[in-house]
């Protein structure tokens, strides 16, 4: 499983959603004039990243369950 490019790919997308999520976090927690500006951005990124890690995970569990 640990060999299988899309199991790591999908581990790295849900490492790169938590870390957009902390991000997003901390600047809420902060306030300021770059959430204001930014804070819709961010989650824009999220989400987007978000899709594409279930979508790598169904995918996995699709393939592993195939074969």
């Amino acid at each position: 499983m640990f060999s299988d490019p899309l199991f790591l790919f999908a581990t790295v997308a849900c490492l790169v959603v938590l870390g957009i999520l902390l991000f997003g976090i901390a600047t809420f927690a902060k306030g300021g004039e770059f959430n204001k500006r930014n804070a819709n951005k961010i989650m824009r990124w999220r989400l987007g990243v978000q899709f594409v890690a279930v979508v790598a995970i169904a995918a996995f569990a699709w393939l592993r369950s195939v074969s």
